[in-house]
């Protein structure tokens, strides 16, 4: 067997393999002799069918099968040896020979390759980082909203705004009705037919500017599709059957339970503490992510690396056949090169660093997602070995592709966590309203 490569500029290059007869002839004939001990034809018992018939019937399969697979392991073989850093996988040549299988000896195939150059990372260019401020606002929400969450729902005689009406709605001059329920909040002309009112008072209202002409208010309170609700008009009839409204939740112990653990806190000054604790920790997590996109995009946008453009697209191309035409490709084509090179970055990083993601690193992450899914602090006793099995029967499904995932995410994180050390980060500090905004 004979490969060469010939590199035709910085980022392209040729392979040409040669294959003879004494390459390829051996594993074809033990694939024959397999195929004559398994192979059932009429006349013959098995493992008794004369490799001659054998080659006779499957000899043409039998050989491109052998060469497809000869051709894959040692062109990836010579590419590993060379240590030849390529785009992607080879591409067969376009407009090669025919092969006439029957009579040919010597085969020759032909490959375009795409080069990835070696490049240096710009870890000099600064990145801005974020350290969010906590205001008072900030707490005053997070305390509405948590006691609202886990507040007690009550029926009222007379409704107020930011209640919920139950009742029976039916189109003035049309065949819809249905039970629903409207929430005030909802309402953003003529709010007051909804206040004050209660069960068995009718309300009649243009369903259009009542919900502001919003298809998607309509279809919450409808029932309906934003499909079905984009010809809905008119005047409609609510006939109030209940109200309901949300008690807030008292800042008790049964509430300080819930949040955070059995007598984990025990006061009010030690949940606002605790409060304040968590949203910063959420702000701080927030904060790196967006400070990691913003690594991201400095590195790819500063990073000095020429890329074998006609080959990616062709490859693209190749690769995504009947998914992405050629001009999807164009049109996309600037996207394809930030993550190719994002992804150039991250391998670089992981080599030169010596990264890597251990089985229990992956299995452990997969666990405590399970538990934030579960809203469990931790793994009772009596369940830690279901909750082994349910993460390991999980990694496995869709033949393993959710452990490459959950690798891949872990190794990324990884990268970025080692990025974050190696470039200056200059912190700014913002107020948790302004960060709210900036991380939209």
């Amino acid at each position: 067997m004979n490969i060469t490569l010939n590199q035709t500029d910085s980022t392209n290059a040729q392979l040409k393999v040669v294959l003879e007869e004494a390459d390829y002839a051996p594993k074809v004939e033990q694939q024959v002799k397999e195929y004559s001990k398994k192979a059932q034809i009429k006349g013959f018992r098995p493992g008794k069918v004369p490799a001659g018939l054998v080659k006779k019937m499957y000899g043409k399969s039998i050989l491109v099968d052998e060469i497809n697979k000869l051709l894959q392991e040692e062109v990836a073989k010579y590419l590993r040896e060379h240590d030849v850093k390529l785009l992607g996988e080879p591409l067969p040549e376009p407009n090669q020979q025919a092969i006439d299988w029957d009579n040919q000896k010597t085969f020759e195939f032909n490959y375009s390759i795409g080069l990835l150059p070696t490049f240096n990372l710009p870890l000099d260019k600064s990145v801005e980082g974020y350290k969010v401020a906590l205001d008072q606002k900030t707490i005053d929400e997070a305390y509405e909203n948590l006691q609202r969450q886990f507040g007690k729902t009550i029926n009222p005689e007379t409704s107020a705004e930011g209640d919920f009406i139950l009742g029976q709605l039916q189109q003035a001059d049309g065949a819809f009705q249905s039970k629903t329920l409207i929430p005030t909040t909802r309402v953003v002309e003529g709010k007051d037919k909804f206040v004050g009112v209660k069960a068995g008072d009718v309300i009649r209202f243009d369903i259009r500017s009542t919900f502001g002409d919003d298809n998607a208010a309509l279809a919450h309170v409808t029932g309906l599709s934003k499909e079905a609700v984009a010809d809905l008009n008119g005047e409609f009839v609510f006939t109030v059957e209940k109200i309901n409204r949300t008690e807030p939740a008292q800042l008790d112990q049964e509430l300080f339970d819930k949040l955070f653990g059995k007598d984990e806190v025990k006061t009010v000054e030690e949940f606002d503490a605790k409060i304040r604790e968590t949203i910063l920790e959420n702000y701080a997590r927030e904060a790196d992510n967006l400070l990691y996109r913003n690594i991201i995009d400095t590195l790819v946008d500063n990073v000095a690396v020429e890329l074998p453009v006609d080959f990616f697209k062709r490859w693209l191309q190749v690769t995504n056949e009947g998914r992405l035409t050629a001009e999807q490709i164009e049109e996309n084509f600037d996207k394809y090169v930030r993550e190719l090179k994002w992804s150039m970055i991250k391998n670089k990083v992981v080599e030169e660093n010596e990264l890597k993601v251990s089985n229990e690193e992956v299995v452990e992450s997969t666990k405590q997602k399970m538990l934030a899914q579960f809203n469990m602090p931790e793994i009772p006793e009596e369940l830690v070995e279901s909750m082994n099995n349910y993460a390991n029967q999980y990694l496995q499904q869709d033949n393993g592709r959710n452990y490459i995932n959950e690798y891949e995410q872990l190794l990324a994180e990884k990268v970025l966590a080692k990025l974050k050390e190696q470039m200056p980060v200059v912190e700014k500090t913002i107020t948790s309203e302004d960060f709210r905004n900036m991380s939209l």
